[in-house]
């Protein structure tokens, strides 16, 4: 049924239309009420348009307000009023370089020796130790322990050049007690210690034990409270290999023979302060202490 709203614009009241100006009010039930409500809505009678099944008419609501607004004036745009170009998309920063070129192997390693008292390495050194004691005093080995460090001295894979750990004990000099008479802070068995360092005296000992080699360099690789190891690299001056090589020909000449004794490897040359030793109060150790009569220090 369609029931027509006042002329005057009026909202109808009730809860049918819930106060709202309607211009058409269709309802699915037939509008059948008191005639004292039609009078109060100010209907006439019962106006149904014609053709219509009110059983089967759907609820519709048109505002008459939506058909009765004002309709906004559409803003021309003016050259003026043209909108800002849109902001270009941020682009993401670029990859920050961080450090020199890419690090390899050999620094991994030594970086990992720097700090021997780490959790990896401490357990490493560990269960090291517990071997090494258990070994001879001179092991020849396979490959050195400390890559970077053999290479950086000298090392090459390839004939003709060895590895060897070397096992020396700790401390000052081992003296021996004499039974002369004279005052016991007179012996001089205890507190002495050698101008020579430990180091020195393994490869020493190492060029002994293989005498047809020569002492090219030696690195520290493990210590306890009795010993210390180090693994020495040597060099046979007689083999082709070591002498077709430009790099490593010059130890088969005559004037390195037996030149861990004579001190003239980096350990050696360490201990006779030619290394960090240069100037004033270093007059007496060029060329040799010997040179000046033991006068240097």
């Amino acid at each position: 049924m369609i029931i027509m709203a006042p002329e005057d614009g009026s909202r109808m009241g009730g809860g049918m239309s819930g106060g709202l100006p309607l211009q058409y009010l269709y309802i699915s039930q037939p509008f059948c009420c008191a005639p004292q409500r039609r009078d109060r809505l100010g209907l006439a009678g019962d106006v149904r348009p014609k053709g219509v099944n009110p059983e089967r008419l759907d609820v519709t609501l048109m505002a008459e307000e939506a058909k009765s607004a004002p309709k906004k004036e559409r803003k021309v745009k003016t050259p003026a009023e043209t909108p800002a170009a849109a902001p270009a998309p941020a682009q993401a920063p670029a990859a920050v370089k961080t450090g020199g070129p890419a690090k390899g192997m050999y620094h991994y390693i030594g970086e990992a020796w720097k700090d021997v008292d780490s959790d990896e390495m401490k357990q490493l050194m560990w269960q090291r130790m517990v071997d090494w004691r258990k070994e001879e005093t001179f092991v020849r080995v396979e490959k050195p322990l400390r890559l970077d460090k053999a290479r950086a001295l000298g090392y090459k894979a390839k004939q003709g050049i060895i590895v060897v750990r070397a096992r020396v004990r700790k401390g000052g000099l081992r003296k021996h007690r004499i039974r002369k008479g004279r005052k016991p802070k007179r012996k001089g068995v205890l507190k002495i210690t050698m101008k020579k360092n430990i180091q020195r005296i393994a490869e020493e000992r190492t060029s002994k034990k293989y005498p047809n080699l020569e002492v090219l360099a030696s690195y520290w690789v493990g210590e306890d409270g009795r010993h210390k190891w180090y693994e020495v690299i040597l060099v046979d001056p007689n083999h082709p290999v070591v002498k077709s090589d430009p790099k490593l020909n010059w130890i088969c000449s005559t004037k390195h023979t037996h030149r861990a004794i004579r001190g003239l490897t980096p350990a050696g040359k360490k201990g006779r302060g030619l290394v960090r030793t240069r100037g004033s109060g270093a007059e007496k150790v060029r060329p040799s202490l010997r040179a000046h009569d033991r006068k240097g220090t």
